[in-house]
Parts: C-alpha cells; sequence; structure tokens
C-alpha cells in the first residue's frame, strides 16, 4: 500500500531548512541576544541611580563634569584621549601659591597640580561645559557630540545648589539625546564617606568595558584605607589624638576669624574618626566654619592637619607667619605636629588619591603605628600602582601635590 505524503513532517522540513539558508545567508553570527546588542551597536549599563543607560558599544568621545575622578580612571585604562570636555577649570590650572614670615622672607610653591593635570597636559586645550559651578552650557556640551556624560554628584566643578537644579539638569541631558551616568560622590551621600568609591570606580570600568581593571584599582584603594584601619581600631577612647583639620584661609581672617573647621557631620571629620580612629576637637556641625583665635587656642588639639579647601597652606606658614601669631601656644604647634594635607584642588568629592589624605591624617595621628611606613616613599609606591606610571613620573607626581616635605622632614 502506498504511503500518504506527511504534510505536516514536510512542512516543518521546509521551514527548517529555510531558517537555516536565512541565518547562514546573513553575517553568520549565532543568534544570541549579546550578538543582537552588538549588531545594535549599543548596549546598557547602570549608573549609581539605579538608571539603566544605553550605551555606544564602543566609546570614542566622553565628557567628565567632576573634579578629575573619571579622567584619573580613564589615564589608568590608557584611554585618556576620548576625553573632549570638562566640567570645570581644577584640572587645567597651574598653582602658585606665596606667604611672608615674620623675619620678612617669602616661600613660594610652584607647579601645583591637581594629578590629572600633569597626566594629561592636553586637558588644558579641551573646552569647559560648566560656567560658574552652577550652571551647564548645553550649546557647548551637545556641540562637543559626546557619547557619554559623566556627572559626578557632589562634585565642586557642578554645584548644583538642590535636587531641584539637578533634577532639571539630568532631564535636559537626557532631552538631548546624549547618554549621561551618574555617580555619587561622598558629598551625596547621606552620611559623607569613601565606601561608595569603590562602586564608582566600577561603575567607570563598566562603561568602558574595563570592568576587572576597575575592580584591580577599587580594591587597592580599599585595601589602603583597610590597612589604615587595622592599625588604629584599637586605641581605647581616652588615649585617641585630639585632632583638628584647621583651614588657614585669609577668607577666615577677614571675617574676623583665626581658620576654619570642620564639625563631626563631615568628610573632613570622617577621616579623623573613622579611618584614622582618631577624635576630632571641633564637635559643631558644618563645613568651614570660622572659628576665632580665643575659640582655637580653647580647643587646643595635639595635632593640626591642614587641607587645601581654601588653597594650599604648608605647616611652615601656621609656624611663622605673622597672621598666625597668636595661634602659637597651640600645643600642635608648639610640638611641631602640624602637617599639611596633599594639594587636592577642588577636592570635595574625593578623588583617586583620597588614601593618600588619609594616610598623612593616620600616621600624624600615630607615627608609632606607622613607623614601618615613610609617607614619602609610600606615595610613589602608590602613584606607581594606581597610575601605571614608572618612578620618576611618581615623584613628579608626588612634587605637583605639594608633599616633597614628606621626603624633607623623613614624615
Amino acid at each position: 500500500m502506498k504511503r500518504k505524503p506527511d504534510v505536516v513532517g514536510s512542512a516543518f522540513l521546509f521551514i527548517t531548512l529555510l531558517c537555516a539558508a536565512l541565518v547562514c545567508g546573513c553575517t553568520g553570527t549565532t543568534a544570541d541576544v549579546s550578538s543582537t546588542e552588538d549588531t545594535a551597536g549599543t548596549r546598557t549599563v547602570t549608573d549609581m541611580r539605579g538608571e539603566t543607560v544605553a550605551l555606544p558599544t564602543t566609546i570614542e568621545r566622553v565628557v567628565a563634569i567632576d573634579d578629575g575622578f573619571v579622567e584619573g580612571i580613564m589615564y589608568r585604562f590608557g584611554m585618556q584621549d576620548r576625553i573632549v570636555g570638562l566640567g570645570g577649570a581644577c584640572c587645567t590650572k597651574n598653582y602658585t601659591y606665596a606667604f611672608e614670615t615674620t623675619d620678612g622672607r617669602t616661600h613660594e610653591y610652584q607647579n601645583g597640580m591637581n594629578p590629572v593635570r600633569y597626566l594629561i597636559p592636553d586637558l588644558v586645550d579641551l573646552p569647559v561645559v560648566v560656567e560658574s559651578g552652577t550652571g551647564i552650557n548645553y550649546e557647548t556640551l551637545a556641540s562637543l557630540d559626546p557619547d557619554v556624560v559623566f556627572l559626578r554628584m557632589g562634585a565642586s566643578s557642578f554645584r548644583a545648589g538642590s535636587d531641584e537644579t539637578l533634577e532639571k539638569t539630568i532631564q535636559t541631558i537626557d532631552s538631548l539625546g546624549i547618554p549621561l551616568v551618574v555617580l555619587v560622590g561622598p558629598p551625596y551621600q547621606e552620611r559623607p564617606d569613601v565606601d561608595q568609591i569603590g562602586e564608582e570606580i566600577r561603575v567607570v570600568g563598566e562603561v568602558f568595558s574595563r570592568q576587572d581593571d576597575a575592580d584591580t584599582l577599587a580594591s587597592y584603594l580599599e585595601g589602603q584605607i583597610a590597612d589604615i584601619r587595622e592599625r588604629t581600631k584599637d586605641i581605647p577612647e581616652d588615649e585617641k589624638t585630639r585632632m583638628m583639620q584647621l583651614g588657614l584661609s585669609p577668607r577666615a581672617r577677614q571675617g574676623g576669624g583665626a581658620g576654619m573647621a570642620w564639625g563631626r557631620d563631615t568628610i573632613e571629620s570622617y577621616f579623623i574618626e573613622e579611618i584614622a580612629h582618631a577624635k576630632n576637637v571641633y564637635e559643631g556641625t558644618g563645613a568651614f566654619v570660622v572659628l576665632s583665635t580665643e575659640q582655637i587656642l580653647a580647643l587646643d588639639p595635639d595635632v593640626i592637619v591642614l587641607p587645601t579647601a581654601q588653597g594650599y597652606h604648608p605647616a611652615s606658614e601656621l609656624y611663622t607667619a605673622p597672621y598666625y601669631q597668636n595661634l602659637q601656644e597651640l600645643s600642635a604647634v608648639k610640638n611641631q605636629r602640624v602637617y599639611a594635607l596633599p594639594w587636592t584642588p577642588y577636592n570635595w568629592a574625593k578623588r583617586l588619591e583620597y588614601p593618600v589624605e588619609a594616610m598623612v591624617i593616620a600616621k600624624a595621628a600615630y607615627p608609632e603605628r606607622f613607623a614601618d611606613v615613610n609617607v614619602g616613599e609610600w606615595t610613589l609606591d602608590f602613584y606607581q600602582e594606581v597610575y601605571g606610571v614608572d618612578e620618576a613620573t611618581a615623584k613628579e607626581l608626588r612634587s605637583v601635590q605639594w608633599l616633597d616635605w614628606t621626603v624633607e622632614e623623613g614624615f
């Protein structure tokens, strides 16, 4: 008996062969999700708002609205030539500082820089898209035709002023059709700390498909902070060093004060109390709090560190400048325990060098616990590890951050 044709089977075979032919006749790639994304030329990352951002597969043009944080990571990745626009001028300036002593001599510091200014000299030629720290020039931004814009909340380059202003800025950039990746720096966290900086680095790594390198960098920085904490974690409360970040600023003197203090709700206090496990003698709240000579003398810290939020100020200025002679009775001054933090212009949100700042503070507080650490040499290792530079370049970075005093004093 003759078999009837298997219509269903024949149809199935025809469809199968047709699909196979269509697949073979296309690009030759396998039909999975990743290849579809690659073929379309886009991929997605999740930023620190929790927003999914569609990006080109290859990132060639980058605008960084921050203070050198993203630029430093891109230098490590070897992608610094892809930066086409900046948020502020702190990455482009070459700073000089001078002061006079009571004997009439002038001390001058030259060539102070944001580390990325030294590492990426071409930044000085790039357009700046933020005007006066408060408003973005969207025409300039759009003209740069960026593949991605990084906006770091809390950076000095863009001082939004309010959540409403920030949201409008984000909406406007989105409306231009420019992919926007938002990072959240310490000043925009509920309680300022450095624990999320690693997450910021990892997000940047994901944007550039350099996740492993970003994780290595973040883990290294986190490891340096962990080591400082481990060395100082068991100090009894009544034995903790009494410290103060004292802002030396003409603005404070012009306002009738002698200096500025940072309260216990600030990132400055966090470095003292939560990383170095010392005690912030100023128990108030707020940043840039102007104090009188009498108030500072009453606090009488054992150790003073000089932040650079109001410009660079070396320890010798507090020791010898005529306008600080009324502070010579401070214990920290009499015992020569005043230390300058690295020159970090516009460093509100902290950048890759934040462990250097932490190390200076911790060793200033507890030199005996860091007797095996020569900070001058330690910084060379740090720069080489973070930026992949040679020793000669690391020495230049130490100089532009005005840390040569660590070598001169054997700190």
